[in-house]
């Protein structure tokens, strides 16, 4: 049981234990995008044809969409294991499963089996990730997410730097200058084992235990599956068909329709799942039970202000989000050596980010969520400056540094605090859906405008651009201090 609050809660069991889920949840990531890039171009793919595999993130953009089913949905193993241990056991050896059959594939020979592979690599961590944040929250009180949640990123970090760098690392002494499928076999077969570190620690933990409700009957579970299969399909496939006709310079204009077009996509969606319904292939009154019941519980438990608490939402990482995406351009441009960037952002960035996780989850678990949400804020923001502080400052090792460690330690307070914020947000009774509605909503708006960052530096210049994503955060500053007296957290 947590019960100090001092730094020695970080060394508890369910501390430790989320630490290890944290590495389970962070590990494939990067085996589903940048190290699989690196094998699939030493494999000869094209450039064009590598990019495509990208598409595989949409398994962690829709996850919301079968999380009422991972919420509701008993499996089999439950009986032993219980609903959220059975299911996180379930999606962590689909993982290995998926990682072992990617191993076994040759892209450069079967192209198509390595997608199918890292599809299912996708679809079960995210699966993974929907039942570790709602284990997270099931197992202890609001007041303890912020350490279970520094503990989560701490553990995500590590995993990330294994599966990235490390992979890299033992593809290169194995050999990559000319390509050997049997070198990729070893780095994909060496990730998977070190899922048993998730497996085990799901075995040994103690099933949350929450009072389910069951809201649908387990029949409909393979047709609502289907459904929504179809429904991504659609979605994907619209996107892809509706180009963007606006040039670089028309920024506002390509942004406005790119938003129509995401718009007219889930529209698509909308349709298709409508039209099942209206066939009666699914039932209006289940799909209402899966999807509407977890929106209509957080708008009658925070009434009129529901609305403003998922514009905070939408809006808290928008500063560092912005910003995030053309920093290692900035770098290249600016003149730092590539393997100086390596170094210190992807390397040492790692551990203060770590460090910035649990300075935010003991901030809040010291001084409340609020407070820790509104400093994690103001210096994501602040970081920025110093950004464009770089910008015009002489190239300097040392400078470089100062700015990385900053933006990293920032940018991981202010992600402990946020998950602290999210956790208390979410209703036990729908945990693993509204969780993920808030994940998802977390990073839709930052993301969409982040990707016009590069056209606005080419208007405004980088030392502008950063003032003006730190200059993005004084709205959020200013919503979280009316947020906090009008529409506290309510557990």
């Amino acid at each position: 049981m947590i019960k100090e609050k001092n730094i020695l809660i970080f060394f508890e069991k369910k501390s430790l234990k989320m630490l290890f889920l944290g590495f389970s949840a962070g590990l494939p990531i990067l085996l589903v995008f940048s190290t699989l890039s690196v094998w699939l171009v030493n494999a000869g793919v094209s450039r064009s044809t590598v990019t495509l595999f990208s598409w595989a993130g949409f398994a962690y953009a829709f996850k919301y969409l079968w999380s009422p089913l991972v919420d509701n949905l008993k499996l089999p193993l439950s009986k032993k294991f219980g609903h959220r241990k059975s299911w996180l056991l379930f999606s962590q050896i689909m993982i290995v499963v998926s990682l072992i059959f990617t191993a076994l594939t040759d892209p450069s020979q079967t192209l198509v089996f390595t997608a199918i592979g890292i599809t299912f690599v996708a679809f079960s961590s995210a699966t993974q990730d929907i039942l570790i944040d709602a284990f997270r929250i099931e197992s202890a009180p609001q007041k303890f997410q912020g350490v279970l949640s520094s503990m989560y990123i701490a553990g995500y970090r590590i995993a990330m730097l294994t599966s990235g760098a490390g992979s890299l690392w033992l593809a290169s002494y194995l050999g990559t200058e000319i390509y050997k499928v049997a070198v990729w076999q070893i780095v994909y077969f060496c990730m998977s084992s070190l899922m048993l570190i998730g497996i085990l620690t799901t075995i040994f933990s103690t099933e949350p235990k929450i009072k389910r409700v069951k809201l649908i009957n387990n029949n409909y579970h393979l047709k609502f599956f289907i459904v929504f299969i179809l429904a991504i399909i659609g979605f994907i496939f619209l996107y892809q068909v509706i180009s963007n006709p606006f040039d670089e310079e028309q920024i506002l204009i390509k942004f406005l329709f790119a938003s129509f077009r995401i718009l007219l996509c889930f529209i698509l969606a909308g349709t298709i799942v409508s039209t099942f319904i209206f066939v009666g292939f699914i039932s209006m009154r289940d799909t209402s039970n899966l999807y509407i019941k977890p929106i209509t519980n957080f708008t009658q438990k925070y009434g009129k202000f529901a609305v403003a608490i998922l514009l905070l939402i939408g809006l808290y990482r928008i500063a560092d989000v912005v910003m995030g995406v053309v920093a290692n351009v900035f770098y290249l441009e600016k003149g730092f050596d590539i393997n100086e960037i390596a170094t210190y952002s992807k390397f040492f960035g790692v551990f203060a980010t770590i460090l910035g996780g649990f300075l935010g989850g003991f901030f809040a678990l010291r001084f409340g969520t609020m407070k820790a949400l509104f400093l994690g804020a103001l210096i994501a923001a602040a970081s920025n400056l110093l950004f464009a502080w770089l910008a015009v400052a002489p190239i300097s090792i040392k400078f470089l540094i100062i700015v990385i460690t900053a933006d990293n330690i920032s940018s991981g307070f202010a992600g402990a605090a946020f998950v602290v914020y999210l956790s208390g947000l979410t209703s036990v009774k729908f945990t693993a859906t509204q969780y993920a509605l808030f994940s998802s909503i977390m990073l839709f708006l930052p993301k969409l405008i982040a990707g016009y960052s590069g056209s606005w530096v080419d208007i405004m210049g980088y030392a502008n651009f950063f003032t003006l994503t730190a200059i993005l955060g004084i709205p959020v500053l200013l919503m979280i201090v009316w947020i906090s007296k009008v529409a506290p957290i309510k557990n």
